[in-house]
């Protein structure tokens, strides 16, 4: 077949139908948008809706709340919290020795020594005392762990006994320790 058509037409039709697609694309998306504005408006108010009225209803509960307090409920919170500020102070004056001396021993250990348990005694008789228990992975570090303990002054004694050497490595030891 032969081609009758100039060049010229064929560009300016070829333009013409590059302009309707394009007017055609435009005006689907525009028809996709209003469709899904449509849509989505019902619930867009809805929720809007529920917004307003919880707000409404949590005004309401903050001025009941503001108002529900009186002098004897506030009497009553501040004997409380006086009453709960007694037993803290003299928590924290019990404890000041053993939390003192767990922060010391664990900043004496070398990170290769495992403590596993730390009690403390107090007798009568022989008055306070702080027993370690773990492990070490030789002797010497075992010596140097009890040294520096020895060398703290906040330590009277250290007493490590000799049958924590028995072994060579991975030595299960117990020491005890009387502080100042």
């Amino acid at each position: 077949m032969i081609n009758l058509i100039p060049n010229e037409e064929k560009k300016v039709m070829i333009k013409n139908f590059y302009y309707r697609l394009t007017v055609v694309i435009l005006f689907a998306l525009g028809l996709v948008i209003l469709i899904a504005s449509i849509v989505l408006l019902p619930s867009y108010f809805i929720s809007s809706g529920k917004e307003r009225s919880f707000n409404k209803s949590l005004d309401a509960e903050t001025a009941k709340e503001i108002e529900t307090i009186n002098q004897q409920n506030l009497s009553i919170v501040l004997a409380l919290d006086y009453k709960l500020s007694l037993l803290e102070k003299s928590s924290r004056n019990k404890f000041i020795l053993s939390e003192r001396v767990i922060n010391e021993i664990l900043l004496k250990k070398t990170p290769d020594i495992r403590i596993t348990q730390i009690y403390f005694e107090n007798n009568v008789t022989e008055g306070r005392k702080i027993n370690i228990s773990g492990t070490a992975p030789s002797r010497e570090r075992l010596s140097t762990f009890s040294r520096t303990l020895e060398n703290d002054p906040l330590f009277k004694k250290v007493d490590l006994p000799i049958s924590n050497f028995i072994k060579g490595s991975n030595i299960r030891f117990s020491l005890s320790l009387i502080p100042s």
